[in-house]
């Protein structure tokens, strides 16, 4: 139901804008969420945004570098990724909240899409 986009292969610095499409229903009335999983690794929360836009939370080590925003006619989630780093490296996804305020918490996500990978070089 959620399709992540617009990963890709950049080097370090460079910027991406991923994108979360619902391919069915509507999560206009939920907080949305980010994570991410990097090989060998636990999958890690990223960034979160309430469900009319007013309030976002960001895990420390992408503060400041990342940005969330919805657009909430076309149903999208986006996710702008600046001056990135080899530690960014990881497939991200993205995840409705069954709440309609943001959390870091995983419990708090009940519908996760596929993700998409990006990949980070020095």
């Amino acid at each position: 139901q959620l399709q992540a986009s617009g990963g890709g292969s950049v080097q370090a610095g460079g910027s991406l804008r991923l994108s979360c499409a619902a391919s069915r229903g509507t999560f206009s009335n939920n907080a949305m969420g980010w994570f991410r999983q990097a090989p060998g690794k636990e999958r890690e929360f990223v960034a979160t945004i309430d469900w009319n836009g007013g309030s976002t939370y960001y895990a420390e080590s992408v503060k400041g570098r990342f940005t969330i925003d919805r657009d909430n006619a076309k149903n999208m989630v986006y996710l702008q990724m600046n001056s990135l780093k080899p530690d960014d490296t990881a497939v991200y996804y993205c995840a409705a909240n069954r709440y309609s305020r943001g959390s870091s918490s995983q419990n708090d996500y009940v519908y996760r899409g596929q993700g998409t990978q990006v990949t980070v070089s020095s």
